[in-house]
């Protein structure tokens, strides 16, 4: 626009000056424009004006001039203060004197003034909430009129006398302001200091320096204050003006330019007009003068930020980014209505003069452009096809959306932006579909089906839509700019020519220039509520209470005494109190201290008192679950962020707001819940004190807790610290954008410790976030990953009942169900009494703040409700029917239970002020009226607790049978049952629970012009409830007909439990659509205040309304049509007869019935409180659909336990909450989730009612951004893709869940800490075997020392000497034969085996134990020790790894053996390969003379099945980190999955034909392999010079669930030989092997094993160093020495007895070491279980009994798919007595078996003997056994050697042979026939089918 306006508007001083003010304050990219008219109002009101318009002057210049130093744009020169003389005080607030200025330190001093001087406050930068005392000559200082103050300064330090100060640069160093910017008498001199009353010094009026309100600024980070008042801690209050220049403005400004923003606590960027004004939402990044807060009625003015060209000559200093200044105050206009401009289009002009009462906006503006900006999703496809929406367009549809609005709904920005998308998307919409089909790019560009609009038609279009709405809305055309059209608004507005008129739109249409165009609002409610809605809640508050501390309220005070004909008040109240103060006091109070009396008497006494213990209800235990699955997600991923492996422990702090009472609830859940005694924190005597070390208030003593909180952390490492932020939507605030540092130390506390990089980069914090509105934590910079978030679950799934819950949910959707036709209870209301009656106030008082007029208001109903149930019937005409209800049943509550049970009713004042004068005044209404017995008046403020009166303390205890003298209550949850009002004071509220008693939730005077999603749901939060579902809700209500439509009294229980009910029989014949109820509003007529009320029945009447007082009572009329016809047939029916009450369950709302019905409920309620009123037949004639249920008297706290919460709310609430769009979503949910966040784009997707959490969640996600004071809002500039914190967590749950019914976030979070510690305590431990050893009592021979118990080694000579026990020891095969040697004396008893035979199949003994630090560990331990050892390393791929074949011949097979190795690079140094082709040839062996303490010699082979995951291979810890070969032996199959999981490991692959094998084949090629080997190696080494003796002769064969391993250390320094003690403790299998490895002629033994561990390990074992006898499980096994004797490839079981005996009776040694033991684990899955035996023929699963697994040869008996081994070792452990049936239990005759060992079961014994030439066997002589053994014998059995051995008569045979035809040789070739029988039928086979190769039976009996 620049100049163009010169010289059009030059007619008059005031347009010029109008015009250039205008465009001044638009030209400046400072966010909050120039206030524009002051002095505007009535004469009355001349003086507060000129102190607001002083007070913003003062607030505005404050800091002008710094601020506009720090902008970088208009390049200012930065001042250099003169360094102080040395010596003198620097001290802030003090002069270089050292004396004190400080207006509080020196208010009662006497000061003396020279004459013609005056007293001033100095504002020093340094100390905000104070002002410094000075004497200034008031020549120097302006008039009244800001006029006629001499150029420069003088004046005297007061502090130390010092006189003569002639620059206000000298004496501003003198009094220390330590300045950064030019110091100017203006800027820091701000108020006149007078006397009071009391002669103390106060802060005066504001210094009216000449045109300081017109100064430009931008703001810096310590912004001025907006109020019109000044109180000591109101120096940085706006948090709504900003040094972000707005991006409309100027889209080319360097990012730099925002560095000043620190003061962005509030700003949206973008779309701050959405954010603020038409929401009313508090976000301040708008251009709008929040300090008219007098003018709230004035008009607004909405207007744009542009820079159109330099300003006139005038304007010096301008830049771009510097504020224009303007020192014009011309304009003096007198209009009663306020103005508030919004700019839309093109250039706005200047408003000057007293421009105190016009606010501007850009926002319009804001939202235009942003609705013009392209959505990102159509720009791949060029932006020249799609267009976005015209100027034109937009406009015209803004005025078609004020057209629609009624008089009292205010524009929401919301709305016109989705709006602007339908109309954008219905416009192009075959465009969009085209794209969407991938069209090729040359698509032309599609006209649009609608024609545009020009800008020639705009005005006549607009002037069009308007002509209809009654002159709602005005249209001004204008020609040459919008000063113009301006003009003649101000022009109308002070004729009174826009009385009706709520929207002024003004259009500017140019042919050459576009449109220019701005909104005025004039209409006095929508001024006032938009006005409202800018300020921030810190504003809010400081400007209610100014309203306060100067008396402004009184006027309003002394209206309400007009109102009243009989006088003020306080005076009936006076004389009320006079007349019946005994009788008063005598009657109500009985009925409440009746409870005490009667239960002397032991009478009836309420029982419905339940205490709830605390118990896990299912929803807290899903949740705790889904939390720590997440939880084991983090750690289980391969980023390693979380080693849950290293925490042996759980700690947790809890965060919570600075309430205290929240702070008291955590506290009591946290001591009731018993988790700081689970989890090890806490010993049984548990303190108050340390439960408090567990809590922390985010308070100024937080920082300290958390300082220590962080200590731990670091100083213990291995515990996991769980950091939980309850309630984490409060608070948000940026710690670097905090708006006040000094003042407010909690803000941005948050930020300051959660986000601290101590906690960020601590590898075992995690933090979890706990709230009920997650939604500004789910923005596009947010530290939680989508993955990281869990939502309360839903109770439903497809109408099935997930978690068996008796509690139902009843929360924001279920209210607003409510209020739809049908529903009898509409639970959400508004009282259309009361806000007719705020409406009509606040014309009349439009200086006072709404807030202010609404308490005043409501004050006044509660007062006047309280005196009409007491008997001054008169005061019903100055209350509203629900003031009256709620107080009726509060006052009437207490009497109905024979405890004095009661309501609790809250009464929601966010401004602390208010709730302050409420609660007073409330509380000296109660005590004139006698009340202070019946029920109580409880202020709630954050800060502090609770305090109620002595008597219901008692009370209280009583009920919950408390006997501590000294307890009160400390949460609102103690107050259950306790009859109260509850005002409910602070801004937000900070997580406190409501008490079950609730009844009626009263948020009436909620802040309802600043509402974001947020704070509107957290408000009604405080209402949603768990109600129980086992109970039938009743739904009828007759006294609630006076609010509801009379024909709900025939409504009916609906069979869902719900509370919302079907519609009556009219509605429901009815095809339209439901609608919403009309009747929520108070009378359903919306008459005023004054409308005469009818008596009041519920529950029972009030003692003090008689029938007589009832009777005057007139009955009310109903003037809504829909009303009349419905109350008609009502007064039909109750005429008929049908006495109705109200139902005992339902809340006691008024009742609407004629006179005579109202007496007489009134008269029967009265007489019985505690039996039935009614009789049956009165029953039944009640409705016959059971709308009433007619119950006796009982306790209104339960009636309350069972339902909602009746809600009241402010009307403009309560048409945002029950207004819904297409898909039935509530308004209130599309609007700004949070004030700190803001819209990215206004090209968003509508949200959907069929969203879930999760979809909500990505929806914020990707549409929301923070606002620069919001504490994510850098999390995008750490130069990371994933800005994701790896540790944190985020748990969202519905409101007041928490703890009305236990069933809640807190309960689930300390469950979740409880099974988080106990799965961490699962994690260091182990179920390991832990069982006797078994046939401890079959000695072989006399007790027998060889070694003494101190012995290190065995001594080779001495244990050549000791005896091999042949009996097996190990508890594993308590269910095996027993082997028998001829020393044995065995019977029955000894083993009675008959005991074991039903525990045969139980789960054998475990206990738990700690996993040491040299366990062995399953592929779940992460550990950074051990993170090469597994070979997984973020950085790397998985290490790569080669295949390598290995062939040898064995004789046996017949055949080559082919072995695969799978060889890390990491592991090839163990391997010797040949140099060309790189062929591996041997695996490298030690020499026997090798010593190196950090290697162990012998490698270790480990088979495994079915164990990827759990085999305990990771063996790093378990050998102290020595470097060891370890191979993992596998099958073909498993070879991939074995090779994922563990990448770094050898793995030694077998042939195929082994992958149905069992653990003998791989025993048996790992023991081939391992001697091929070594005769390689020898070979190898041979050729360097080695002998072929020295090559390390040993292998280690493991089993895959060996875990830990243990020593007994002996101490034998007793006085005799024989005394000794020992002690076992944990050691490194490192230590073991190196042990065993040094033993003395170790190559001498075979075999070299250890015990199993157990608990009971007896003396005995330990006492014998070494035993020779059988080992299992670890061996270490000499290949050489065992050359010729082999593992049985074909065995499934018992394959080691069976190689123990084979090598003893090859005469070598097998040495147990006593001393060290293993744990083994238990592993549910794999090793043997992986076998599974069923059909062949069938695939499904069948139970098949081992008596199947073998059939007679040529059968048709089902085959089974298992190998014919596995059969018939089963067979054989299951049913071998069918075989050998005289063996059984006859221990003294066993079965001989020749050369192998088969377990025949418990019950049988064998004896075992080997056929080969030179063996050591049992001498048999004497033996005679009861049956023969013959498994696949050899050739080495021949006839002669069976001869040698006796046998009973009768004894049985049993032939095995591969095949029927081997059995006939074998028979033969052994001459069996000629001592055994055999018949045909006893020929078997195992149950195979032929091409599985089954083995053959040969039976028979011994001649």
């Amino acid at each position: 626009m620049g100049n163009s306006y010169a010289g059009q508007l030059k007619t008059t001083r005031f347009e010029e000056v109008l015009h250039n003010s205008i465009e001044a304050s638009l030209r400046s990219n400072n966010l909050v424009p120039r206030p524009i008219f002051s002095q505007l109002y009535l004469e009355a009101e001349q003086q507060l004006s000129s102190l607001e318009a002083g007070s913003r002057a003062d607030n505005e210049e404050e800091e002008e001039e710094e601020e506009e130093e720090g902008s970088e744009s208009s390049s200012p020169v930065s001042y250099q203060m003169k360094p102080p003389p040395e010596g003198c005080c620097t001290t802030d607030g003090f002069c270089q004197a050292g004396k004190d200025l400080r207006l509080v330190s020196i208010s009662n001093e006497h000061i003396e003034v020279p004459s013609g001087f005056l007293l001033v406050g100095a504002k020093s930068p340094n100390l905000p909430d104070h002002l410094l005392v000075c004497a200034v000559d008031k020549r120097f200082l302006p008039d009244d009129n800001g006029r006629n103050a001499l150029l420069g300064f003088s004046g005297n330090c007061v502090g130390c006398g010092k006189k003569g100060f002639c620059y206000f640069t000298e004496f501003s160093n003198h009094i220390n302001l330590k300045l950064t910017t030019q110091p100017k008498k203006q800027k820091h001199l701000k108020y006149y200091l007078v006397r009071n009353a009391q002669g103390a010094l106060t802060k005066g009026s504001v210094i009216c320096w000449k045109g300081a309100e017109f100064r430009g600024r931008q703001s810096s980070s310590s912004t001025c204050s907006s109020t019109l008042f000044q109180l000591p801690e109101s120096s940085g209050l706006s948090g709504s003006i900003s040094s972000e220049p707005l991006p409309a403005a100027n889209p080319n400004t360097p990012a730099g330019t925002q560095q000043t923003a620190a003061g962005i606590d509030h700003i949206p960027s973008t779309a701050a007009f959405s954010s603020t004004v038409y929401n009313g939402k508090e976000s301040p990044k708008q251009q709008l003068v929040k300090n008219n807060l007098s003018a709230l009625t004035r008009p607004s003015v909405l207007g744009t930020l542009t820079n159109s060209g330099p300003p006139k000559k005038r304007h010096k200093g301008w830049s771009p980014e510097s504020p224009s200044s303007t020192e014009t105050w011309n304009l003096q206009l007198n209009p009663q209505v306020p103005n508030r401009i919004k700019n839309g289009h093109g250039n706005f002009p200047y408003l000057c003069g007293n421009i105190n009462d016009v606010i501007v906006s850009p926002l319009l503006y804001t939202c235009y452009r942003n609705s013009q900006s392209l959505s990102r999703a159509y720009e791949q496809y060029g932006a020249s096809t799609i267009q976005p929406i015209s100027e034109e367009m937009q406009l015209l549809l803004t005025v078609y959306y004020l057209v629609q609005l009624a008089s009292d709904q205010v524009p929401l920005i919301e709305d016109l932006e989705q709006i602007f998308m339908r109309s954008w998307r219905e416009s192009h919409l075959s465009e969009i579909r085209q794209y969407q089909q991938a069209i090729p790019q040359t698509f032309p560009q599609v006209p649009s089906q609608i024609a545009p609009v020009t800008s020639a038609q705009l005005p006549w279009l607009a002037g069009l839509a308007a002509s209809s709405c009654n002159d709602s809305v005005h249209i001004i055309e204008c020609s040459y700019s919008l000063a113009e059209g301006l003009s003649e608004m101000f022009k109308l507005l002070i004729e009174g020519k826009l009385i009706k008129t709520n929207y002024v739109v003004i259009i500017c249409a140019s042919r050459n220039r576009g449109i220019d165009s701005c909104i005025v609002i004039t209409g006095k409610y929508q001024a006032r509520v938009l006005s409202e809605g800018m300020l921030t809640p810190s504003d809010y508050q400081k400007e209610v209470n100014y309203q306060l501390v100067t008396g402004k309220v009184e006027t309003l005070g002394s209206f309400f005494s007009t109102l009243c004909p009989e006088g003020d008040i306080d005076l009936l109240l006076e004389k009320f109190y006079q007349e019946n103060q005994g009788h008063i006091s005598s009657s109500l109070s009985a009925s409440v201290n009746k409870s005490t009396a009667m239960n002397g008497t032991g009478a009836a006494v309420c029982t419905s008192y339940e205490i709830e213990r605390h118990q896990i209800r299912p929803f807290q235990l899903a949740v705790a679950q889904k939390l720590l699955s997440h939880i084991c997600s983090i750690a289980d991923s391969s980023t390693q962020n979380l080693d849950l492996g290293s925490f042996e422990k759980i700690d947790f702090l809890i965060c919570v707001p600075p309430s205290e009472v929240t702070y008291q609830q955590t506290l009591f859940h946290l001591w009731h819940s018993g988790i700081l005694l689970e989890l090890g924190l806490e010993k049984e005597h548990l303190t108050k004190q340390r439960v408090e070390q567990y809590v922390m208030k985010l308070d100024a003593d937080a920082q300290i807790k958390f300082k220590v909180f962080l200590q731990n952390s670091m100083q213990n490492p291995h515990t996991l610290f769980v950091l939980i932020h309850d309630h984490a939507h409060w608070d948000l605030m940026s710690a670097m954008h905090s708006l006040y540092p000094q003042t407010e130390l909690s803000t941005g506390l948050v930020d300051r410790l959660l986000n601290c990089r101590e906690v960020k980069e601590a590898p075992n914090i995690v933090t979890l976030h706990v709230t009920s509105f997650p939604y500004a934590l789910q923005t596009q910079h947010t530290h939680i990953s989508p993955y990281n978030e869990i939502h309360w679950p839903s109770s439903y799934s497809n109408g099935v009942d997930l978690y068996h819950e008796n509690k139902k949910y009843f929360g924001l959707s279920e209210f607003i169900e409510s209020t739809l036709s049908g529903h009898s209870i509409p639970l959400l209301r508004y009282d259309s009494s009361f806000e007719a009656m705020v409406m009509a106030l606040g014309k009349r008082f439009p200086r006072l703040h709404s807030a202010v007029i609404r308490t005043f208001v409501l004050i006044q109903h509660y007062s006047a409700a309280m005196m009409a149930v007491c008997g001054l019937s008169q005061m019903k005409n100055y209350t509203s029917v629900e003031t009256l209800e709620i107080t009726q049943n509060l006052i009437n509550s207490s009497r109905q239970c024979p405890s004095g049970h009661g309501l609790m009713v809250v009464l929601r004042i966010p401004c602390t002020p208010l709730a302050a004068v409420a609660y007073e005044r409330l509380y000296n209404v109660r005590e004139r009226l006698a009340l202070e017995d019946n029920f109580e008046i409880i202020l709630g403020n954050p800060n502090s607790g609770i305090t109620i009166g002595k008597h219901f303390v008692e009370q209280l205890k009583v009920w919950q049978k408390i006997e501590d003298v000294d307890w009160k209550p400390r949460t609102y949850l103690e107050l259950e049952g306790l009859p109260c009002i509850l005002i409910f004071s602070g801004m937000d509220p900070q997580g406190e629970s409501l008490p079950r008693s609730l009844r009626y939730c009263d948020l009436r005077l909620i802040n309802s012009s600043s509402l974001v999603r947020t704070t509107l749901e957290q408000e009604l939060g405080l209402a949603a409830y768990f109600v129980s579902s086992e109970v039938h809700t009743e739904k009828a209500v007759v006294n609630d007909v006076l609010e509801s439509d009379p024909e709900k009294l025939s409504s009916t229980d609906n069979e869902d439990e719900e509370i919302a009910t079907e519609g009556s029989a009219s509605e429901k014949r009815s095809p339209m659509k439901r609608e919403r109820s009309h009747s929520h509003d108070s009378a359903s007529s919306s008459l005023s205040s004054k409308a005469s009320i009818t008596a009041f029945c519920s529950e029972s009447s009030p003692p003090f309304v008689t029938a007589g007082d009832t009777a005057k009572s007139p009955h009310l009329s109903n003037s809504t049509e829909e009303n009349t016809n419905s109350h008609e047939r009502q007064k039909q029916k109750v005429d008929k007869g049908a006495q109705t009450t109200v139902s005992k369950h339902l809340p006691p709302v008024t009742e609407q019935l004629d006179t005579k019905q109202n007496i007489r409920s009134a008269q029967i309620s009265i007489t019985s409180s505690s039996s039935s009123p009614f009789s049956s037949s009165s029953s039944s004639s009640a409705p016959t659909q059971n709308s009433f249920i007619l119950q006796t008297s009982q306790c209104s706290m339960t009636k309350a336990s069972k339902q909602p919460p009746i809600v009241f709310l402010p009307k403009l609430v309560y048409d945002i909450i029950t207004s819904t769009d297409s898909s039935g979503l509530p308004k209130s949910s599309s609007l700004l989730p949070y004030h700190s966040v803001m819209w990215a784009s206004s090209f968003r997707p509508l949200m959907s009612k069929m969203m879930t959490c999760t979809e909500q969640s990505l929806y914020y996600r990707q549409w929301t951004v923070p606002k620069p004071i919001h504490m994510d809002y850098n999390n995008r500039n750490e130069g990371r893709m994933d800005t994701f914190h790896p540790r944190r967590l985020l748990l969202s749950g519905p409101p007041q869940v928490c703890n009305k019914s236990k069933i809640g976030k807190t309960g689930a979070y300390l469950q979740f800490l409880s099974i988080l510690s106990r799965m961490l305590i699962r994690l260091t431990e182990v179920d390991v075997y832990d069982e006797e050893e078994i046939n401890i009592n079959i000695k072989e021979e006399p007790d027998q020392c060889y070694h003494q118990p101190g012995d290190t080694w065995p001594d080779l000579e001495t244990f050549k000497k000791i005896p091999f026990n042949y009996t097996i020891h190990d508890p594993k095969y308590e269910d095996a034969s027993l082997i028998c040697s001829k020393l044995q004396t065995i019977n029955s008893e000894d083993r009675s085996m008959s005991r074991r035979q039903e525990d045969m199949y139980t789960r054998r003994q475990t206990t738990r134990m700690r996993l040491s630090k040299y366990a062995a560990y399953n592929t779940y331990h992460h550990c950074e020790q051990c993170h090469q050892y597994m070979g997984f390393n973020p950085r790397y791929q998985l290490y790569e790894s080669t295949l390598h074949a290995f062939a040898f011949s064995y004789s046996m097979l017949g055949e080559e053996i082919q072995l695969h190795f799978i060889i890390p690079k990491s592991k090839e140094h163990h391997f010797v390969f040949s140099q060309p082709g790189r062929q591996l040839e041997s695996m490298r062996l030690p020499l026997v003379t090798d010593k190196n303490e950090d290697y162990i010699k012998s490698p270790t082979f480990t088979p495994t099945t079915g164990r990827h995951e759990h085999g305990l291979f990771n063996l790093y810890h378990a050998m102290d980190g020595a470097s060891h070969l370890h191979v993992l032996v596998v099958k073909e199959y498993e070879m991939a999955i074995y090779k994922k999981y563990w990448p770094n490991h050898i793995m030694l692959v077998l042939p195929s034909i082994f992958n149905s094998a069992g653990v003998g084949a791989a025993h048996f090629l790992i023991k081939e392999l391992s001697y091929h080997n070594l005769e390689l190696e020898r070979n190898r080494q041979e050729e360097l010079g080695i002998k072929p003796q020295d090559i390390w002769p040993f292998i280690v064969i493991s089993d895959d669930s060996c875990v830990m391993w243990n020593a007994v250390e002996v101490d034998c320094s007793g006085d005799r030989k024989s005394d000794y003690t020992w002690t076992e403790r944990n050691v490194s299998l490192k230590q073991i092997l190196q042990h065993i490895e040094a033993t003395p002629n170790v190559t001498h033994y075979a075999l070299i094993g250890m015990r199993k561990w157990s608990s009971k390990a007896n003396s005995t074992e330990i006492k014998e160093p070494f035993s020779c006898c059988h080992v299992h499980d670890f061996i270490m096994l000499n290949v050489d020495l065992t050359q010729n004797v082999q593992y049985n490839q074909n065995r499934f079981m018992c394959d080691d007895v069976d190689f123990n005996l084979r090598v003893h009776s090859a005469g070598l040694l097998i040495c147990r070491f006593n001393h060290f033991s293993v744990m083994k684990k238990q592993i549910a899955v794999g090793g043997q279980r992986s076998f599974h035996i069923k059909s062949k023929v069938s695939d499904t699963p069948v139970s098949i009994s081992p008596a199947q697994y073998i059939c007679a040869p040529d059968s048709k008996h089902t085959f089974l798919a298992a190998p014919a081994q596995l059969l018939l070792e089963k067979y054989l452990q299951y049913h071998s007595h069918r075989f050998f049936p005289l063996s059984l239990k006859n221990y003294s005759h066993p079965v001989l078996s020749v050369d192998c060992y088969l377990n025949l079961g418990p019950q049988i014994a064998v004896c075992y003997v080997s056929s080969r030439p030179h063996s050591l066997n049992i001498s048999s002589s004497g033996l005679t056994f009861s049956g023969l053994l013959l498994y696949l014998c050899d050739s080495f059995v021949v006839a002669s050697f069976l001869k040698k051995f006796h046998f009973l008569k009768g004894a049985t045979l049993c032939v095995i042979c591969q095949d029927r035809n081997s059995l006939r040789q074998t028979v033969v070739r052994l001459e069996l026939e000629d001592e055994w029988q055999f018949r045909l039928r006893d020929e078997f086979q195992t149950a195979n089918a032929k091409e599985d190769r089954p083995l053959f039976f040969l039976t028979g009996r011994h001649i």
